[in-house]
């Protein structure tokens, strides 16, 4: 029989690999993990995006089953899925309303603000998330603008937005896979929910993503989202790079993470033992060669990476510097590097402190921020399978469901509003996310 009957599952698709975690909280709020594997990705995903449906299918389908054979009998139902890729980043939306001065502000005038933000279609762009707004009445700016009498009242608000595909791409995946969707979740968001600390958000931090695919760069201050942009560059061009050594990959990645710095020492005449395909000896590589092309392309990711942190109106937002995860950011120098150029408190990424249940299973650190993430938001559904006579009898798996497009977050959380339409409103996490799309939505 099934050994658990409440837990939610988490799958971050990166460019180099597939990981999934199964998770539940427990009466203490602690999250203890029940499983957690990962599946190898090569080619069938590029740049953060399913590029083979087919073959990236497959590797979703045997992690679930890797998944399902860690569960004391329990079958999955469905899953949250991290989405990522080039083609993701804010774009800044105001609605606005004019008032006679004397009027107050509403909530039935923020509905109608929300609602015209819902009914924006960027041309060529899907809307893939929707960010609490800020708010400004008569020009400044107010946290709660309700009962306030103005004559304008503008809701700022940050759309998370990608191409059309990438969403798509995920559940045409899913569906091959016959795995169920239950959610589909903005990668970079989730994943600094679990390694920033609330401060580091208030006083403004950035947290950069070195991935294997892609970089991306993540802006908060005073707790909230101020931009988000994914680069088309990733820590594997440089080990591509490293292979006009003639290395094979699996040695050109090895060599990159054991040995590759940033402005390496110019006069350094050691050498390096690579190996061939099956392990044999190859004649010795100058240390020199192997830094020379890891910091060409470190530096030309890197530089795409400052130019969006070094603007003068970005620069005084980052009060607590910056925060730097991925399997890029091992090369060494390179957070001395950054910390050089834009004279802010650079650290590397870790899950924070108190989310686990002591004794859990351990994850692997920052790598699995994405599906930890996941798995500590606010209101996610159980995904273990119902034991019920027909779910056991039946041999053909649910279907993928269908993500519709976001809804606008509640106007004020601490209120407990519901949206007049009657459709259940999401919490967010900490008041600067909305858009977790579920099965009570579909």
């Amino acid at each position: 029989m099934a050994g658990y009957t409440d837990f939610v599952v988490a799958i971050d698709l990166g460019t180099s690999h597939l990981t999934g975690i199964v998770g539940r909280c427990t009466e203490s709020g602690k999250l203890n993990i029940l499983a957690r594997e990962t599946e190898e990705e090569n080619t069938g995903i590029r740049r953060g995006r399913v590029f083979n449906i087919g073959e990236t299918a497959v590797k979703l389908s045997s992690l679930v089953r890797k998944l399902e054979s860690r569960l004391e009998g329990s079958r999955i139902a469905k899953v949250y899925i991290g989405i990522g890729g080039q083609s993701i980043r804010t774009i800044d939306h105001i609605v606005s309303r004019e008032l006679d001065g004397e009027e107050e502000v509403t909530e039935e005038i923020l509905d109608l603000l929300h609602e015209e933000c819902r009914a924006y279609k960027p041309e060529g762009l899907d809307v893939l998330d929707i960010v609490l707004p800020a708010y400004r009445v008569d020009g400044k700016r107010t946290l709660n603008p309700v009962g306030v009498p103005c004559r304008s009242i503008e809701a700022d608000f940050k759309l998370i937005v990608g191409r059309p595909s990438l969403r798509r791409h995920i559940l045409n995946t899913a569906e091959r896979a016959h795995v169920r969707v239950a959610g589909i979740v903005i990668s970079p968001l989730v994943q600094a929910e679990a390694v920033l600390t609330e401060s580091e958000k208030e006083l403004g931090c950035a947290l950069v993503d070195f991935g294997a695919g892609i970089t991306s760069v993540t802006m908060f201050k005073e707790g909230r989202l101020q931009f988000l942009n994914v680069i088309p560059l990733g820590s594997r061009l440089i080990t591509r790079d490293l292979t006009e050594l003639n290395l094979v990959e699996a040695e050109a990645e090895r060599v990159k993470i054991t040995y590759g710095a940033i402005e390496a020492d110019k006069e350094d005449t050691s050498t390096v033992q690579v190996n061939g395909e099956d392990g044999t000896k190859l004649s010795d590589i100058r240390l020199l060669d192997i830094n020379t092309i890891v910091e060409a392309r470190a530096k030309e990711i890197l530089e795409n990476v400052l130019v969006r942190l070094e603007t003068p109106e970005i620069a005084k937002l980052l009060g607590a510097g910056v925060v730097v995860t991925g399997g890029g950011s091992n090369l060494r120098k390179l957070a001395e590097l950054i910390k050089g150029r834009l004279k802010k408190d650079v650290r590397y990424a870790s899950l924070r402190k108190g989310i686990f249940e002591q004794g859990t299973i351990s994850c692997h650190d920052a790598c699995d921020a994405v599906a930890v993430g996941i798995l500590i938001l606010p209101d996610v559904e159980n995904c273990a399978r119902r034991a019920t006579p027909a779910a056991s009898s039946s041999a053909t798996p649910p279907p993928a469901a269908t993500i519709p497009v976001p809804t606008v977050p509640p106007r004020n959380p601490a209120s407990g509003k519901k949206k007049k339409d009657g459709g259940k409103v999401k919490d967010t996490i900490k008041g600067w996310v909305g858009g977790l799309f579920s099965d009570d939505e579909l």
